[in-house]
């Protein structure tokens, strides 16, 4: 492989962070279609949250770190507000929430991810940002793959890069 220049490289780490972003959105939405709009308050334990809880959680936290740390905007939409959604409502404000941050995630200039934020464990570049993203959204959607198999069903089939 040639080497190239931090910002090639910072623009072709965006490019392939696009990608794996919208195919990890695609299917983090077809894991919460999967369940049933009656399993929506599922939860396998007293401490945990419900499956559709854990959707809105996926949602809340992308758009508060692209809101924050990536695009300084904050997301709007008028289901936020909203305390109890049907599932319908729910999947609609969390398919809104992965937009909102796979777009703040295009608009970030290559530059910009060695910029340093305040974060609460600590500071953190940009592009650890986007990594914390990533990490927590397949984090949470490996939850939700649990509940779908706790509840008898069988999962969409990953879909990885």
């Amino acid at each position: 492989m040639l080497p190239c220049k931090s910002g090639a490289q910072d623009s072709l780490f965006l490019r392939e962070t696009l990608q794996k972003w919208q195919n990890a959105a695609a299917y983090t939405l077809e894991v919460a279609r999967a369940m049933p709009a009656e399993k929506f308050g599922f939860k396998p334990t007293e401490e945990e949250r419900t499956f559709g809880k854990q959707l809105d959680h996926i949602g809340e936290n992308m758009t508060w770190l692209a809101s924050d740390y990536l695009v300084g905007k904050k997301f709007e939409h008028p289901l936020i507000e909203k305390q109890e959604r049907t599932p319908e409502e729910t999947i609609e404000l969390l398919s809104a929430s992965l937009l909102f941050a796979q777009e703040a995630i295009a608009n970030t200039p290559p530059d910009s991810l060695v910029v340093v934020k305040k974060f609460f464990a600590g500071p953190m570049s940009r592009r650890q940002v986007i990594a914390l993203m990533h990490d927590h959204h397949t984090h949470h959607r490996g939850q939700l793959i649990v509940y779908l198999r706790l509840n008898g069903i069988k999962p969409p089939k990953y879909r990885g890069w």
